[in-house]
């Protein structure tokens, strides 16, 4: 008797613990203590601009959009162009000297690093490095002493940039960048910073209107044009839909972007490009020994961007080069002309026309990890 009243007491205490339990779930289901809390969803798996800087919320207000490219840490690349014509008449001499000839080498190359020094929602600060090259060969070099001057001398820019991007509220932004940079044919041995010094600088003012539309306007001061000029900018990025939008900085390029997958982004569109030279004559040019060498062009240009690997894209791009200028100054009247930013005031040494070719370039670039951005995400 004892034994079996042991166990139907036990026996009673379990029944009665599992019905407490139930009980408790029950009412838990019927009016829970607190509402249900779900995450704030992901953004595209492309926009990495969207997970690193925009944030989760609106008031992370920056001038990209979702469905944007990764955003380029180190990047290298490299052009070549075919073969194209050069007409060039030295207007120091008298009588003024006119000759033709082909460029049958124009190949550039340069490697980019950008490393951001800040970085939280409300201010960003990056800072950019740069070195590029460039070098000239012509079928007939000694048809004029220009061409003997510029024959595979080394063209280098050696740059650094800092680039502040500031939220000011869930729609408000502002971009502010300045750049200085060292370009010529020096040497380290024989560099002389006040010669090759160039800056430029930009602000742009935006409104981020959605996650898929960010325009601002503003102003820069560079030598996109060749010389270095001030003139109006307006930024427009959107996004349409899953695979179209737009990506421009009137009047520097305007591009089409589609994007075929996540890890696919096709481009189309022009840009317009410009570099200042500052170089030292291998042979007087009459009295001259230094040239400020200056180039403006237009490329209309297909581009495709592809991932390699979580960290590794790699991108290809073709298109048809116009040239727009491509002109060499005595460096002394350059630099005392009162015109210099507006471009007046200026007499050219040599006046070369240029002919239009194809292009090809390849390069590739790293971006942040993709585990990277989910991580900052959460």
């Amino acid at each position: 008797m004892p034994f079996f009243y042991l166990r139907s007491r036990r026996l009673f205490y379990y029944l009665s613990a599992a019905a407490v339990l139930a009980g408790s779930a029950a009412q838990a289901q019927v009016t829970p203590r607190t509402p249900p809390v779900y995450p704030p969803p992901a953004p595209l798996a492309t926009d990495t601009l969207a997970a690193n800087q925009v944030g989760q919320a609106q008031e992370f207000a920056v001038p990209s959009v979702i469905g944007m490219g990764p955003s380029k840490g180190v990047v290298a690349h490299i052009e070549a162009l075919s073969n194209f014509s050069i007409t060039s008449q030295i207007n120091d001499r008298e009588p003024k000297e006119r000759t033709e000839n082909t460029v049958t080498k124009n190949r550039r190359a340069f490697i980019k690093a950008y490393a951001p020094l800040l970085n939280n929602p409300h201010l960003k600060v990056i800072l950019g490095l740069n070195y590029d090259r460039e070098e000239f060969q012509f079928a007939d070099p000694n048809k004029s002493v220009f061409y003997r001057d510029l024959e595979d001398k080394g063209l280098k820019v050696i740059g650094t940039q800092l680039a502040v991007i500031r939220p000011v509220d869930e729609v408000h932004w502002y971009l502010a960048r300045v750049k200085a940079e060292l370009n010529g044919d020096y040497t380290s041995s024989e560099l002389n910073v006040s010669d090759y010094l160039r800056t430029s600088g930009e602000f742009i003012y935006g409104w981020k209107r959605s996650p898929y539309y960010s325009w601002g306007v503003g102003a820069q001061l560079s030598y996109t044009f060749g010389r270095q000029s001030l003139y109006p900018v307006i930024l427009y990025n959107r996004t349409f839909n899953s695979r179209w939008g737009v990506e421009s900085l009137f009047p520097a390029r305007v591009t089409l972007r589609r994007n075929l997958d996540p890890k696919t982004l096709l481009f189309g569109g022009y840009t317009v490009d410009g570099s200042n030279y500052n170089i030292k004559l291998r042979e007087p040019l009459g009295e001259l020994r230094t040239l400020i060498v200056r180039q403006r062009e237009l490329k209309f240009r297909l581009r495709a961007e592809r991932e390699i690997y979580d960290f590794l894209w790699f991108g290809v791009e073709g298109g048809y080069r116009y040239n727009a200028g491509f002109s060499a100054f005595n460096e002394d009247n350059y630099r005392r002309s009162l015109f210099n930013i507006l471009g007046g005031g200026r007499t050219q040494a040599v006046d070369n026309t240029l002919g239009g070719a194809p292009y090809v370039s390849v390069e590739l670039f790293l971006v942040p990890p993709r585990k990277l951005l989910n991580r900052l995400a959460k």
